[in-house]
């Protein structure tokens, strides 16, 4: 997951830049698909962890070239994000005063002004050299093991105390105690009596992604016609005669299965990232939902998106504009395509054929499937 973040952010600096990164880490139907695509599964609380996780590990050693900072964590991690930004205020000449206390009042809305039932235990502030943040942060209901995820995005924030949230991920419980809705402006200054007398205040969230119970990938979770256009695409030899996908000859269906739905997550416009389980599609998940990771393939997709970022910063962009057409031609495809009912056999296969990609999951390596061959639909 490390290795194959960082081509995959390299990718959108180089194409979008720092804003568009920070902007889309605070979408959280991106952010879910994002975190599906390098091998978490799709719905599952760990996802937020293993994100801010992953990208502090692959981006902070490489800060001064990329220009992101990535601050903070889970549990005591967490507490350290202002001494983090201190420093790197220090370093960089930005105001790490004034962004410590971001930070701060950030986690502190979420945790306190915002009553709802997820008490924190995740703070994770992304900065970038031009001063722009992201905040990513995450509560946990202890009683049922709900999580709720928070994003800021510095663009978005015009007050602390009015609105201040990108998005809010999680299902609606009812009515709760929101001190920064707009409503509630009249009542901020008798903010004690109201947390006594009125919790009556109902928590805006906007955009909202409501996630099942369940971890499993099923049909319903997924766009159909959207992952078969890819699946064509990828088993499909009209993809050879693009003359502009030449250099991407030599790369099996699979490996373009997997490397369209990255293409998507970097180029994808936000109407893309309505159903996140399609992303698992591309490297299943370590827990094998909806299929063990196919290690393989994944070595071949950081590969290549390695080379493509290599050569971009030479100013060779040929091979990186043609992992872009990949998904401008699975897009393009959508218009005439009509989805078969199998969802059931692609998981069968996915799964039957995952040994030969050198399939593994948290446990260990996949298995041989048993003898009999499989019908491909």
């Amino acid at each position: 997951m490390t290795q194959l973040s960082r081509p995959i952010v390299e990718s959108i600096l180089i194409e979008y830049g720092l804003q568009a990164f920070l902007s889309r880490l605070a979408d959280p139907f991106w952010f879910q698909s994002f975190g599906a695509v390098i091998g978490m599964d799709w719905n599952s609380s760990g996802v937020t962890t293993a994100v801010m996780a992953v990208l502090k590990k692959s981006l902070n050693p490489h800060s001064a070239t990329l220009g992101l900072y990535v601050c903070g964590g889970k549990g005591k991690a967490s507490l350290q994000t202002p001494q983090e930004l201190l420093r790197i205020g220090d370093q960089t000449g930005l105001d790490g005063t004034y962004l410590a206390l971001c930070s701060k009042l950030s986690a502190k809305v979420d945790n306190t002004a915002v009553q709802d039932g997820f008490p924190l235990y995740l703070h994770s502030f992304v900065l970038s050299r031009e001063g722009d943040w992201t905040v990513v942060q995450q509560g946990m209901q202890t009683q049922t093991g709900q999580a709720r995820r928070y994003h800021w995005h510095s663009a978005q924030v015009q007050s602390f105390i009015e609105e201040p949230h990108a998005a809010i991920c999680g299902q609606n419980q009812g009515e709760i105690l929101n001190l920064v809705a707009r409503e509630a402006l009249p009542t901020q200054s008798g903010i004690l009596a109201l947390c006594r007398e009125h919790p009556d205040r109902i928590l805006k969230e906007i955009p909202h992604l409501q996630l099942p119970t369940y971890c499993e990938v099923k049909a319903k979770d997924v766009d159909l016609k959207r992952l078969g256009s890819i699946l064509w695409l990828a088993q499909e030899n009209e993809v050879r005669q693009f003359e502009d996908l030449l250099l991407l000859k030599g790369l099996g269906p699979r490996t373009l299965q997997s490397l369209t739905l990255v293409s998507e997550v970097i180029h994808g416009t936000p109407s893309r990232f309505q159903d996140p389980a399609r992303f698992s599609f591309a490297h299943g998940s370590k827990n094998g939902r909806p299929f063990p990771v196919p290690t393989r393939v994944y070595d071949e997709t950081i590969h290549t998106l390695r080379k493509a970022v290599e050569k971009a910063r030479l100013g060779q962009l040929d091979k990186h504009q043609a992992l872009q057409k990949l998904t401008l031609l699975a897009q393009k495809a959508e218009a005439g395509f009509t989805p078969h009912d199998n969802f059931e056999a692609l998981l069968e296969k996915e799964r039957r054929e995952s040994v030969q990609y050198g399939g593994r999951t948290a446990k260990g390596p996949q298995k041989p499937p048993a003898s009999g061959q499989l019908k491909l639909f």
